[in-house]
């Protein structure tokens, strides 16, 4: 595959604020309704950003800072910033380079990149891309688990051997959300654009219904993933399996009880459930819920340095971003990408002096205030 092409930034650009407001005017109405969206009347997805703003810091003063950096463990590994990139699907849909863009500019950042199972490039050449890099994050796999067993065994099979790192399994969507935004612009995928990764996937056959049956309870979520079938992923790969979608204490606990290698606290960027609680809101009963078992991750409205800050305050081991990456990715390709983790990276380290925490292992319990 090509190296991605040499994109330059928009000028005044200097937030992700700036990238989202200037990708409204790059991306096509088709596009930005997908991206930008959420679900009905995209009340959680306003609220993952207000959850945030809510928290207030409390910095301490003269503390020693000399010396300080963003390093974080993760996995067995040490990453130089808590910063990965959530799985979008569709990247090329922003950008002709798509997940091949997001991936070297997340390996050029050192931040973490998890693949989506609806990338529109193959995951091989993704991963071919920056897997021999010795400075890049994480590299994981997103799995949605699809109605053919042997399917999914194929995928998984696939990702180990490309060199992904764990598997990051979504459990928050058995059916899609009521995104009324999509269905105004009448979305489709362009020409060209498409789930490669699920090329071979023996279509599903709808199930004939009684009359009075509902095509969702009594047909589609017949095939929806339980909690035995974590336990058969588990089984049936050497990597760690990761929940994203985790907002309830006792599901939080059920996955420690199945020893996972992570959980996601998301609201799927608010993208599904409508209502439903923001991450920010979730975050401190989750890491109670499991203590020091297992790492717990966030994504959801995470627009600052600040906003990192506080997802490590209240528990987090890392955070993900989705939309404004993509913004970036529409905006300037790989080089938006690195310009979005940059832009977080250095105003996390400003956050940090300003609070008086030379590292992350430094925030005191008190700095948080609601």
């Amino acid at each position: 595959m090509n190296a991605p092409r040499i994109d330059t930034l928009p000028p005044g650009v200097v937030s992700l604020g700036d990238h989202e407001a200037h990708a409204r005017s790059v991306l096509d109405a088709n596009a930005w309704a997908y991206f930008a969206g959420g679900a009905a009347d995209e009340l959680s997805l306003a609220d993952n950003r207000e959850a945030w703003n809510a928290l207030h810091l409390r910095p301490r003063v003269l503390r020693p800072l000399a010396g300080g950096h963003t390093r974080v463990p993760l996995l067995g590994r040490e990453m130089a910033h808590p910063i990965l990139l959530a799985p979008v699907a569709f990247q090329r849909m922003a950008h002709p380079d798509g997940e091949l863009a997001t991936a070297c500019a997340a390996a050029a950042q050192r931040a973490g990149l998890v693949l989506s199972t609806q990338a529109s490039l193959p995951l091989e050449s993704i991963a071919d891309a920056v897997r021999d890099d010795p400075d890049r994050g994480p590299l994981w796999f997103q799995l949605y688990l699809q109605h053919d067993k042997g399917f999914n065994l194929e995928l998984v099979r696939r990702a180990e051997a490309a060199g992904y790192e764990a598997l990051v399994l979504t459990v928050d969507a058995p059916c899609h959300g009521a995104r009324d935004r999509e269905r105004r612009a009448g979305f489709r995928l362009p020409p060209g654009v498409r789930a490669v990764n699920l090329d071979s996937l023996p279509p599903r056959l709808a199930r004939p219904l009684a009359p009075g049956a509902s095509g969702l309870f009594d047909d589609l979520l017949l095939d929806a993933p339980g909690w035995d079938d974590v336990a058969w992923l588990q089984a049936n790969t050497r990597l760690p399996v990761i929940l994203k979608g985790i907002l309830d204490p006792e599901d939080a606990r059920e996955a420690a009880r199945l020893q996972v290698g992570g959980l996601i606290v998301s609201n799927h960027g608010g993208r599904t459930l409508d209502t439903s609680l923001p991450t920010a809101t979730a975050l401190p009963s989750i890491v109670h819920a499991v203590g020091d078992s297992l790492p717990v991750l966030v994504d959801g409205g995470i627009r600052r340095g600040t906003d990192i800050l506080k997802a490590m305050a209240l528990g987090a081991s890392a955070v993900l971003i989705g939309r404004p990456y993509i913004f970036g990715l529409a905006n300037a390709g790989a080089l938006g990408v690195a310009h979005v983790i940059r832009l977080l990276r250095d105003e996390l380290e400003i956050a940090m002096a300003l609070c008086g925490c030379r590292t992350l292992q430094d925030i005191p319990p008190t700095l948080l205030v609601a």
